[in-house]
């Protein structure tokens, strides 16, 4: 190798340390946040099962008062 191809290679990796440098001295992004547990899942569907339950219960109440 040439001694000009020699100080270009070791200029591209002197570069690439470089970046490899800024890039772990970077801020770590925030991990997302963890999706809710199976069981969380669960409990949330339940509530809201009972929730439109209820609501139906009432809306048929008013239809019914309605019609009558």
């Amino acid at each position: 190798m040439s001694v000009d191809r020699t100080k270009q290679a070791m200029a591209r990796i002197e570069g690439a340390l470089a970046r490899i440098e800024a890039a772990a001295a970077r801020p770590k992004p925030a991990p997302a946040e963890a999706p809710a547990s199976v069981s969380q899942l669960v409990e949330k569907h339940e509530s809201l099962r009972e929730t439109v339950t209820a609501t139906l219960r009432d809306l048929d109440e008013l239809i019914a008062r309605a019609e009558a």
